[in-house]
């Protein structure tokens, strides 16, 4: 069986839990996986990678190729 499968199954079997408890659980177990998927995927940069962020945002910046806070959140707005 396949991994798409599985999840349908998975998910079939789920939507018929009625224990307020067992599904506590299973949300327990999606966050401590959640973090810690996201834990392993992180990976430091480097102090060269860091030193060429900073100099593409200063870079950025002298040339006018930011938008200000207020035009993202209107940005962001308009997707709603």
């Amino acid at each position: 069986m396949d991994l798409q499968t599985r999840k349908i199954e998975f998910v079939q079997e789920f939507l018929k839990l009625q224990s307020e408890e067992v599904i506590s659980r299973f949300e327990k177990i999606l966050r401590k996986e959640s973090v810690s998927s996201i834990q392993t995927e992180f990976t430091p940069m480097s102090v060269e990678q860091l030193n060429s962020r900073i100099d593409q945002s200063m870079d950025d910046s002298k040339n006018d190729r930011l938008i200000s806070s207020n035009e993202l959140k209107a940005k962001i707005e308009e997707w709603n």
